[in-house]
């Protein structure tokens, strides 16, 4: 099923997950348990990220189509620029297809590691937006979803430059928006507030992130350029080499944060799972409890 029509048709939030394809195949057999356990929590949907340079596409590939055909979870792949030319994005493209994918995030794609400026291959894109459009023009069946940065992607040079390259790539053909993660709840709704005033009506969904290491988070949100509260930073600090203390912190943070994205009208959550059951099984079911779910 394409993913815009469970927002379409859904009385109830929608909530997805997101997993990134392991390198080995005893981390494919764990994942599978994993997304085995958060099944049982009824998710409309599931990602599976996409390595740069090929790093991890056929993994990607075989992961959706595993969740999708014998889990019996609806999918949706990422799909990068990095590393690869329209030839490449066409033949990855017709492989998620002929596994019965419906539904893909078009991503510029970050760096790979080593190099900080993105360089678009010789024969490929330079843009998300380039990517939507060769979708769009070759009329392939999909759902196209793509990013939001309620604090700005990392890249851009201003707040209004962010939500310009927004409006561009929304009309090239995106049906969902996925924003970034995010530990203060102002950003979105600002954010959703100034992208619906410039014209932007599809879901914005929020991603959420449960934190469980406190290294691991300010390693994220230097890189995508996302910001921790002064409140949310005082909890973590005194706890910061004790795993169990800051993973209860994440999901009461988290959970304080889905309650409220809820209350006010957000379509779903995102949850940003790093292969991990625990800490969002832990919110989800809290939601549940309280009818949100």
């Amino acid at each position: 099923m394409r993913i815009a029509k469970l927002f379409d048709t859904a009385r109830r939030p929608v909530f997805s997950f997101e997993f990134f394809p392991p390198k080995t195949d005893d981390g494919r057999t764990k994942l599978l348990a994993t997304v085995a356990e958060l099944g049982q929590l009824r998710p409309a949907f599931v990602s599976v990220t996409f390595g740069a340079g090929g790093s991890t596409r056929d993994r990607t590939i075989d992961l959706v189509t595993t969740i999708k055909n014998s889990v019996g979870i609806e999918a949706m792949a990422h799909l990068t620029c990095v590393g690869a030319s329209r030839a490449d994005l066409d033949l990855v493209l017709d492989r998620l297809e002929a596994g019965g994918i419906e539904n893909v995030i078009a991503l510029r794609g970050d760096p790979p590691a080593g190099e900080t400026d993105f360089r678009p291959h010789p024969e490929g894109l330079a843009h998300a937006s380039d990517l939507v459009r060769m979708i769009r023009v070759a009329r392939r069946p999909l759902c196209v979803a793509a990013a939001a940065y309620p604090e700005n992607h990392i890249e851009s040079v201003s707040a209004d430059a962010d939500l310009a390259h927004l409006v561009d790539k929304v009309a090239a053909g995106v049906d969902v928006l996925i924003t970034q993660l995010f530990f203060d709840n102002r950003y979105y709704f600002d954010f959703v507030e100034r992208a619906r005033r410039a014209g932007v009506t599809v879901p914005i969904v929020p991603g959420i992130m449960p934190i469980t290491n406190v290294a691991q988070i300010e390693r994220f949100t230097r890189l995508c350029g996302a910001t921790i509260p002064a409140e949310l930073r005082a909890k973590l600090e005194p706890h910061r080499n004790e795993n169990d203390a800051v993973t209860r912190i994440g999901v009461e943070h988290a959970t304080s944060q889905c309650r409220e994205l809820l209350a006010r009208g957000a379509p779903g959550v995102h949850f940003y799972t790093l292969n991990r059951s625990d800490s969002t099984r832990r919110i989800l079911e809290t939601l549940q409890r309280d009818g949100r779910a």
